[in-house]
């Protein structure tokens, strides 16, 4: 047989298997898929003013993009600046779709390997200034000059924090901006009205146990004081979605309290994909074009 025919033949054989792994996840996709069109229909969601409903995803974890989206619909947006921490390698979170809405921020995390890819493949908007990402051990006392030395506005439309142990100490401690809209991982474990906090620890890592985060009755209340009302959670019970006060108005579900948003710990909802899976190519040839 000649080596041009065996290449041929191994590249079918390649592109058969690389056939049948998507048709396989694509069959896997369908039950999470009826699972989250079933709770919907709990009549908790039927509220006009709940936000589960708008959740979907494109680049978030679960259904947080749909949800973010929905925020600003009745919020209205200002400067379309958004602020992230960990954002793993920038494939899956709370604030990649924005980009291609023609929104601009800042990126910070831990990981030098994870933004080395980024910096590789989305050169393009990182030199033009629409993306600015800094690596970085995030601390209490390092917070605000990260966000000062990148960010000019007081303040942002929106800031994600996802950093696996000491979010709501980061948050408290932000004094440099006023974000609009603060996207927080919460401790779904602990349920209403339960009030927990893993205290502070500048060199916590997260061993994948449940020993990281807040409750979500400790982060209403405690946000409240530094002004922001609880407006709902993702369906997978990751997430709590915090709007400032002054903007909040008649938009949202009212109690703005844990009880009345709190969604459990569906974390099996994270496993499904939007479309086919994601690649850094596809933001930097559509950004490069528009450019």
């Amino acid at each position: 047989m000649r080596l041009s025919q065996l290449t041929k033949e191994i590249d079918n054989a390649l592109l058969e298997i690389q056939y049948s792994l998507i048709v396989k996840s694509r069959r896997q996709q369908i039950p999470l898929i009826q699972e989250i069109e079933r709770l919907r229909e709990n009549k908790r969601y039927q509220n006009p003013k709940s936000l589960i409903p708008f959740g979907y995803k494109i680049y978030s974890q679960s259904d947080e993009d749909g949800i973010i989206h929905e925020i600003f619909q009745r919020i209205g947006v200002t400067n379309r600046i958004f602020i992230e921490f960990g954002i793993g390698n920038g494939l899956e979170n709370n604030s990649l779709a924005l980009l291609f809405a023609d929104w601009q921020g800042l990126w910070i995390d831990a990981s030098e390997r994870s933004l080395q890819k980024i910096r590789k493949y989305w050169h393009h908007i990182i030199t033009k200034g629409q993306l600015k990402v800094v690596q970085a051990f995030i601390t209490t006392n390092n917070i605000n000059q990260l966000i000062d030395s990148q960010i000019d506005s007081s303040e942002v439309d929106l800031l994600s924090v996802d950093i696996d142990g000491n979010d709501y100490h980061i948050v408290n401690a932000i004094t440099c901006i006023r974000p609009r809209v603060l996207v927080i991982e919460y401790n779904a474990k602990f349920r209403p009205p339960a009030l927990f906090c893993l205290d502070y620890d500048a060199t916590h890592t997260w061993k994948k146990d449940d020993c990281f985060g807040a409750s979500l009755k400790f982060l209403e209340v405690n946000l409240a004081q530094k002004g922001y009302c609880l407006v709902g959670c993702n369906l997978a019970g990751v997430n709590a979605f915090f709007v400032r006060q002054d903007l909040v108005q008649d938009h949202f579900l009212s109690p703005f309290t844990a009880e009345n948003h709190y969604e459990p710990a569906r974390y099996y909802l994270s496993g499904y994909q939007a479309g086919h899976r994601a690649s850094y190519q596809t933001l930097a040839k559509s950004l490069t074009m528009r450019s």
